[in-house]
């Protein structure tokens, strides 16, 4: 049987803010494969981030990769 590859989940948390400043708390999960050493950083649609030359809602921002959540049973 072939053996399965390993990879990992991780979450990808946004760096952006809303309108009334605060941030967005956007997540994507994705996963990462055995090959990566380094830290992800995807630039991705968040909708609730303001764009700042237009100061419309809506826009693609930065995403870095944070470790995830602990499990809850």
């Amino acid at each position: 049987m072939a053996k399965k590859g390993i990879a990992t989940k991780v979450r990808l948390i946004t760096d952006a803010k809303n309108k009334y400043g605060n941030p967005t708390g956007t997540t994507y999960y994705v996963k990462k494969g055995k090959g990566a050493t380094e830290k992800l950083s995807f630039r991705k649609y968040d909708r609730y981030a303001v764009h700042p030359e237009t100061g419309k809602i809506g826009c693609h921002v930065l995403f870095t990769e944070k470790k995830l959540p602990p499990h809850k049973k």
